[in-house]
């Protein structure tokens, strides 16, 4: 046959080479515990699996003698929560001093007393008094006594002590 144009050249013989070895080599136990590792860095040991809760990871309840006095707070959140459900204030101003279920009820109520509101200026609610008593550490139970627009109303609410800070937790506006 002659060599032309649709001609394959001749296969050309190639040498076989082994698999290099890309297994490490095995050590004993000794020599594994000897030193550690130079990649390996500090680490924690921590054990995820045995764990049925994820109480290190949410809102941490915290002690009352860790937590400013409540006192004042209380005075000032009723005052505030009082602006906001007759839409003198926005709800968005309480929103860290609320638990989220009680932030939605004050929220849905100053919305519909903006609906409400009439046009000419109120006067600010003024804190007459507040009583406060701690059933338990890092709990404390508030009443108060506020005068809004011409009303006298009684407010008691529930604050809790979490991620050091207080949170109103239970709120009524009588």
């Amino acid at each position: 046959m002659t060599a032309g144009a649709g001609a394959r050249p001749a296969p050309r013989s190639f040498a076989v080479r082994p698999i290099p070895e890309n297994a490490p080599r095995i050590i004993s136990a000794d020599e594994a515990w000897a030193a550690p590792a130079p990649w390996s860095q500090s680490a924690l040991a921590l054990d995820f699996r045995h764990r049925d809760d994820d109480d290190d990871f949410g809102p941490q309840p915290t002690r009352t003698s860790a937590l400013p006095d409540p006192h004042p707070l209380v005075a000032r959140l009723s005052q505030s929560v009082m602006e906001v459900v007759s839409a003198q204030r926005p709800p968005a101003q309480l929103i860290r001093h609320l638990a989220p279920t009680v932030y939605s009820v004050v929220a849905r109520r100053a919305l519909v007393a903006a609906r409400r509101q009439q046009p000419g200026a109120r006067r600010a609610a003024v804190v007459r008094r507040v009583r406060l008593c701690e059933p338990t550490d890092g709990v404390v139970e508030a009443c108060a006594v506020v005068v809004a627009h011409g009303r006298v109303r009684a407010m008691a609410m529930r604050l809790e002590g979490v991620d050091g800070r207080w949170v109103v937790t239970a709120l009524t506006i009588g």
